[in-house]
C-alpha cells in the first residue's frame, strides 16, 4: 500500500476494464449515481482522457463529463482529469503531440487533494487495464499505486471471456483487490450471453455485480440512471449507507 490509500473516513474504488469502449464511464456513472442516493459527497476522477473537444473555449471531454454530472461535488477539472488530452487515441501518443509526459505522481498528488474535497471518489481507468500512460509506465502501474479495490467492467462480445480471465490475473498479479465485476452488453448480436456470464461466475472469485443490458440510445443521465437500476453496488467494500440508514440495492 502506498500514501495514496485512503484514511477510514474515506472510500473510493478504481473502475477498470477488459478493453476500451465497453461501458467503464457508464459504470463509473452508475456508483455514483447510487453513491449520490446515499446523501455522501461524492466525486469522479478519469485521470487520464484521451479525445477532447473545444466548447465555448474549455476543452471537454464527454467521460469526463458524465462524471462530473454524476458527482453530488463540483470539483475542478484540472484536478479530477489532469491529463486531458485532445487526440482519441493512446493517451502516451496524445501527450506526445501536446509535448506532455503524464507523470503518476502529479496523478497522485490530484488524487490526495481529490479526497481532502469528498468523502467517495470513482477512480476511472482508462482503456483496458494495461494502457502504456509513458514509456515506463502503464495503468497497471496507476492502480497498483493508488491501491484502491477493483470493480472490473467485462464488455459482453465474442472473446470475453479470455480477456477478462486475463485482466483478472493481471489484477491478482498487482496485489489488487477485485472488489466486484460487471457485465455490459456491448454486441447486442452476441450469442449466449447468460452461458458467458455464468462461465465467468463461476471462474471469478469476486461478487458479480448485475448485467448492464444493450440500451437504446439515451441521454447521457438516463443510460446512467438506467444501467444502475441494473446493478447492486452494496457489497463493495466500504460502500456508505443510505440516509435512511439502510444499505442501496438496485433490483
Amino acid at each position: 500500500m502506498t500514501d495514496a490509500n485512503l484514511d477510514q473516513q474515506k472510500v473510493a474504488w478504481f473502475i477498470a476494464g477488459t478493453d476500451t469502449e465497453i461501458g467503464k464511464t457508464l459504470i463509473a456513472g452508475a456508483m455514483l449515481h447510487a453513491l449520490t442516493e446515499t446523501g455522501v459527497r461524492s466525486a469522479g476522477m478519469k485521470p487520464v482522457a484521451a479525445g477532447a473537444e473545444l466548447r465555448d473555449g474549455v476543452w471537454h471531454n464527454d467521460d469526463a463529463d458524465i462524471l462530473a454530472a454524476e458527482g453530488s461535488v463540483a470539483l475542478p477539472q484540472e484536478l479530477t482529469t489532469p491529463y486531458l488530452l485532445r487526440q482519441p487515441t493512446a493517451p502516451h501518443i496524445a501527450a506526445t503531440h501536446e509535448d506532455r509526459i503524464i507523470e503518476i505522481p502529479h496523478i497522485l498528488s490530484c488524487y490526495q487533494q481529490l479526497t481532502k474535497l469528498a468523502d467517495a471518489l470513482v477512480v476511472e481507468g482508462v482503456g483496458g487495464f494495461r494502457v502504456p500512460l509513458n514509456d515506463h509506465q502503464d495503468t497497471a502501474d496507476l492502480a497498483q499505486q493508488l491501491g484502491l479495490p477493483v470493480v472490473l467492467v467485462v464488455g459482453l462480445r465474442l472473446g470475453c471471456i479470455s480477456h477478462a480471465l486475463l485482466t483478472v490475473e493481471a489484477i491478482a498479479a498487482r496485489g489488487l483487490q477485485l472488489a466486484g465485476w460487471v457485465a455490459n452488453t456491448v454486441d447486442v448480436h452476441m450469442l449466449n450471453g447468460d452461458a458467458n456470464i455464468a462461465a465467468l461466475s463461476s471462474r471469478i472469485n469476486a461478487p458479480f455485480l448485475g448485467h448492464v443490458p444493450r440500451m437504446d440510445p439515451l441521454p447521457a443521465k438516463a443510460l446512467v440512471r438506467t444501467a444502475a437500476s441494473h446493478l447492486n453496488f452494496s457489497c463493495l467494500p466500504g460502500w456508505p449507507e443510505s440516509r435512511s440508514g439502510l444499505r442501496r440495492s438496485h433490483s
